[in-house]
């Protein structure tokens, strides 16, 4: 297997969805009426466990300063914090001698590697990575890897990238867990075999993998890796990057400030010298988002406990319920990288021929109660060769977007965790097949670049 994963012989008919935050938030539909909103947009940003919310709430009241204060609810607030760093580093599986930085998400905690990285390090991404994971390098050596269509190929190709590399300078490669539009598990271990086989180290953007499968720096053989709080049960602006420390010891702080220093004094000369902390706490000047924090740990602990092989099983349930459904319906075609056969998490992208994926989505939400998401899913190179579209052309939703066997411009996703329940799947199929023979029962307009319900 290319991620840690469980056994799925959990017995579903126990298995219950988790209590969200929002599961029974109710949304008028442009019909008439209201219905149970049906959030299948947790690629985005799944709700927060009512655990998770429940914690917070309980803590808010002894909220204090972090790390400098004396009194009673700032030690407890700082032990609290740096508690949350341990439960997050065991939920990861760390190694003694990692170290674990939080930060405001995926996406900060990759341009905080990247800004550690050696001057002459060279790195190498595959064109199918998520904007967070493909854009950060770019003050560095890029090598852009075409898409593989197989787990096979993608090792391959990276081991034909890293045997033309210079052997004796850094390098570092990153790769996704789980695809944030198909949701393809991929081959991190071998992948990250081959890298070390190449004297290079390997970063691993779990944004779309810790949700759904347990995650271990060991058991993967990562260097690093990087998640977000609010793709994984909890809110809050707050993410993780937890790996090797010798890189992060060796750069200039992420930020300047309070916190980052050990020691500043002043110079004969007018200026201050400076003596960074070597700890995570290089980079995370300023105050930290202690309840971020603490969301982040409370939502490990919740994952924990529910028992992964439970939760895994119960996903795979749901996303072969989504997947046999679509498959049922000839107008609709599913995106894949790797096949049907391909193990992957509760995120499927798919077009419907003959609909703007944009009216499709707005006409799910407006109709049907249901959330989803359409574009290009910050992934634009992916999801283009996935439709094999110009990057130049773009769709309006007032007509359809493309016409019987012609290409579709983006795509719309469907996603789902831990506290979707079988009824918001099965609605969501339901609608997808009565929207293809049935056609819209209201009329859409495009207002600001989004398809939307006309008015009057």
């Amino acid at each position: 297997m290319s991620v840690t994963t469980t056994t799925a012989a959990a017995d579903r008919s126990v298995c219950a969805p988790l209590p969200v935050l929002g599961r029974d938030v109710a949304v008028p539909l442009v019909t008439g009426g209201e219905v149970t909103y049906a959030a299948l947009d947790y690629a985005a940003s799944a709700p927060a466990l009512q655990r998770v919310w429940d914690d917070v709430a309980a803590y808010a009241p002894y909220y204090g300063s972090v790390h400098r204060g004396a009194g009673y609810l700032s030690q407890l607030s700082t032990d609290l914090f740096e508690n949350a760093r341990r439960t997050v580093a065991a939920f990861l599986d760390c190694r003694p001698e990692d170290q674990l930085v939080f930060t405001r998400s995926t996406t900060d905690s990759l341009n905080l590697l990247a800004r550690a990285l050696p001057a002459d390090c060279q790195v190498f991404v595959f064109e199918t990575e998520h904007h967070a994971s493909l854009l950060p390098w770019q003050d560095h050596r890029v090598t852009y890897l075409d898409a593989p269509r197989t787990h096979r190929q993608a090792v391959e190709t990276l081991e034909r990238a890293l045997a033309d590399r210079d052997p004796h300078g850094p390098a570092l490669v990153c790769v996704t867990g789980a695809s944030n539009v198909t949701g393809e598990l991929w081959p991190v271990r071998e992948l990250a075999a081959a890298a070390h086989a190449h004297g290079a180290r390997i970063v691993l953007d779990a944004a779309q993998l810790a949700p759904h499968h347990p995650v271990s720096l060991r058991d993967l053989d990562v260097d690093w890796v990087a998640f977000s709080g609010h793709k994984l049960y909890a809110p809050f602006g707050s993410g993780v990057l937890a790996g090797r420390a010798d890189w992060l010891r060796a750069a200039e702080p992420y930020l300047a400030g309070g916190g980052a220093s050990r020691k500043v004094t002043r110079r004969e000369d007018g200026g201050v010298d400076v003596e960074w902390h070597e700890s995570a706490a290089r980079h995370e000047a300023g105050s930290p988002n202690v309840i971020g924090a603490y969301a982040i740990a409370s939502a490990c602990k919740a994952l924990t406990e529910a028992g992964w092989d439970t939760l895994v099983a119960r996903e795979q349930h749901l996303v072969e319920t989504v997947r046999a459904g679509l498959a049922r319906i000839p107008e609709v075609r599913v995106l894949s990288l790797f096949g049907d056969d391909a193990p992957r998490v509760g995120v499927i992208s798919f077009v419907v021929e003959g609909w703007n994926s944009s009216h499709f989505a707005a006409a799910l939400s407006a109709e049907y109660g249901i959330g989803v998401r359409d574009g290009l899913f910050c992934a634009h190179p992916l999801v283009r060769t996935l439709l094999g579209t110009d990057p130049q052309t773009q769709g309006e939703c007032g007509a359809p977007e493309a016409a019987p066997g012609e290409k579709s411009l983006n795509a719309i996703r469907v996603s789902f965790g831990a506290g979707t329940p079988d009824e918001h799947v099965e609605r969501f199929v339901g609608a997808v097949r009565e929207l293809v023979s049935d056609g819209a029962k209201w009329r859409y307009r495009t207002e600001d670049g989004r398809c939307v319900p006309a008015v009057g």
